[in-house]
């Protein structure tokens, strides 16, 4: 295997880190500023798909309009988001954290059934942007511009959350509720608005996760689930709550499942979960994780 095959795989792994970098950032923001588990974040990944696959479809004649369901498609799911978050989760913030996983995984069921409904069970699928279908050779070798769109998309988004988390107002109050909601509160901070403000933001990152990849996979109700069980690896291995433990989760996590693809495809896909019990065996809180006091 010379030196271009190991590099074509490096940049396919780190092309599927990049989403799920995206898509994990969204659950990890929730947990780190909420202490919420939202099982619920795989559905609206798959939302975000079919979203972006239905604004492609009502409008056929239109040029760039996949570039169209891009922006709308996570948007919706946003505000899809902020309305669950407003009349449901909110209700639950004080009770058991079982029954905080009961409830958004009860979402997953519910938001299958809706998709099944509206756009049947049959895989759905969109074509790819006409400016991202060609390939770029590097070291006598392709790259399809899409990975490398998507290589660019996760730093521009996760610069994007940093500059917010850092260098906002709104940024550091969710960080300071993050710290000590309490003291937040007793300080006449509307936790909140602020609460659906930050569940809005990690709602938008999963459906911005599953519009990006709607021109690489197919689109089908399964997608909910597979994506919630691959992005709890992502910050379970960075440390959940954090924000650089979740870019290194999703870094690793795509790296091992290139590579194993290459080495042991009939084992790759057990990889990723025999890391995350190597984690939480020798470092449970994750690498870049805080343990809880």
């Amino acid at each position: 295997m010379d030196f271009s095959a190991f590099f074509m795989q490096f940049l396919s792994g780190l092309s599927q880190g990049m989403l799920m970098v995206i898509i994990a950032s969204g659950l990890s923001l929730v947990f780190g500023t909420m202490n919420i588990l939202n099982f619920a974040h795989g559905s609206f990944y798959m939302l975000g798909a079919y979203f972006c696959f239905a604004v492609v479809t009502l409008l056929p004649q239109i040029s760039g309009n996949f570039w169209i369901g891009l922006l709308l498609g996570p948007l919706a799911v946003a505000g899809i988001g902020g309305l669950i978050e407003r009349n449901v989760l909110r209700r639950i913030y004080s009770r058991h954290l079982l029954d905080q996983l009961l409830l958004t995984y009860a979402f997953i069921l519910i938001f299958d059934d809706v998709v099944k409904m509206i756009w049947g069970i049959d895989f759905q699928s969109i074509g790819m942007p006409s400016v991202l279908s060609g390939k770029l050779d590097i070291l006598n070798r392709s790259l399809p511009h899409y990975d490398l769109f998507l290589i660019l998309m996760g730093p521009l988004i996760l610069v994007g959350l940093y500059l917010l988390l850092q260098k906002t107002r709104i940024g550091r109050m969710m960080r300071a509720t993050a710290s000590d909601a309490e003291m937040m509160l007793a300080l006449g901070g509307n936790v909140r608005v602020l609460f659906n403000r930050v569940f809005i933001l990690g709602v938008w990152l999963g459906g911005m996760g599953g519009a990006l990849i709607s021109p690489q996979a197919a689109i089908s109700p399964g997608m909910a689930v597979s994506i919630i069980v691959e992005s709890f690896i992502v910050v379970v291995i960075g440390g959940l709550g954090s924000f650089w433990g979740t870019l290194l989760g999703a870094f690793i996590f795509g790296q091992f499942n290139a590579f194993g693809i290459l080495f042991l495809p009939r084992m790759a896909i057990i990889f990723p979960f025999v890391l995350m019990a190597l984690v939480l065996i020798i470092r449970p809180w994750g690498l870049l994780g805080r343990p809880e006091n």
